[in-house]
């Protein structure tokens, strides 16, 4: 019986060590590249708007501009009027807190392990907004990137041509690049919406419940409304704390109201928000969510469903292009 014999050529080896180097390399600048699709995320959010200024005979340079001081100054007038509320309410709730968890707990559980952390946490938040200044230059270089990908958004498909092989190599690009805004720019889009609506339903809601600390609590379900399916539960649990501070019936109504935002969330708000934006089942988003967390937590969960976009539109682009070619 005659063996086999397995070769291995020099340009195999070669190859080998190259392509361990380039992953290594590609692993080496993670956050760059993460950086760089957080920042093709927002070039997908604002190139639409731009290409309405430039109807307007603006140069897409200056629109660029004229979009960046509207933001900035949402974001000021926003943060002039919600932050003095925001500080005081989280100031005092982080004061209570620990008090509460304690009269909560009736000595079932043995809390004086979480003390000393839970009466350093105003001192880490402190800490944590004076490193927020340092990631400045962070910003700024992020800002300039987005810039320039917004200024060459018609050109992108030329830089992407190389994906899909011979024949109209381009304009498969180009549809690439436009599913790719279309899609990634509506999420953004309606995520900030859902924001924005859950907090407002969320402070409302509180507001008419009598709760203390109304403006963080309805900040952080906000906030946490990026995170699909995880968010609004994590949310709901220091609001519960604070209402069974009151009354048990309190507390109550603060579970049927987190469970009534939810419900309306998931029945009303996006369906007509995200249906037609993202299409992904709630099967998909639950795995991304999943996937994201475990690969890189809570970032990666707040990433999962874009790259889940990401991948299903390169995937279904390169399918058809070299099936057909094929």
């Amino acid at each position: 019986m005659a063996v086999a014999k397995i070769e291995i050529s020099h340009r195999t080896i070669i190859f080998t060590v190259l392509f361990l180097i380039f992953l290594k390399f590609l692993f080496s600048i993670t956050s760059v590249l993460l950086m760089l699709f957080i920042a093709v995320i927002a070039m997908s959010a604002l190139s639409p708007i731009v290409d309405r200024l430039q109807k307007f005979r603006i140069p897409r340079g200056l629109s660029i501009f004229l979009l960046y001081a509207l933001i900035w100054g949402l974001i000021s007038f926003g943060v002039a009027s919600l932050v003095p509320p925001l500080v005081e309410q989280s100031s005092r709730f982080i004061g209570t807190l620990p008090g509460e968890v304690t009269r909560l707990s009736a000595g079932r559980f043995d809390l004086t392990v979480f003390q000393p952390q839970l009466s350093a946490l105003p001192q880490q938040i402190l800490k944590l907004a004076l490193g927020l200044l340092n990631n400045i230059i962070g910003i700024f270089t992020f800002m300039v990137i987005v810039y320039y990908l917004i200024l060459e958004r018609k050109n992108l498909h030329k830089y992407l041509s190389f994906m899909f092989g011979d024949g109209n190599k381009e304009k498969a690009a180009e549809a690439f690049v436009n599913q790719l805004e279309l899609k990634l720019g509506s999420w953004v889009r309606g995520q900030l919406a859902l924001m924005l609506i859950i907090g407002f339903t969320t402070y409302a809601g509180l507001r008419f419940l009598g709760i203390e600390f109304a403006v963080p609590l309805a900040f952080l379900a906000g906030l946490l409304e990026i995170i699909p399916s995880v968010g609004p539960i994590v949310s709901a649990v220091p609001a519960v704390v604070i209402a069974y501070s009151v009354s048990p019936v309190t507390a109550l109504a603060t579970v049927a109201l987190y469970f009534l935002i939810q419900q309306l969330e998931n029945n009303l708000i996006v369906p007509k928000i995200m249906s037609k934006a993202v299409g992904l089942s709630p099967l998909v988003v639950i795995v991304a969510l999943l996937i994201g967390l475990k690969v890189a937590g809570l970032a990666g969960a707040v990433l999962a469903i874009p790259t889940t976009l990401l991948l299903e539109i390169l995937i279904n682009d390169l399918y058809r292009v070299y099936y057909k070619k094929s």
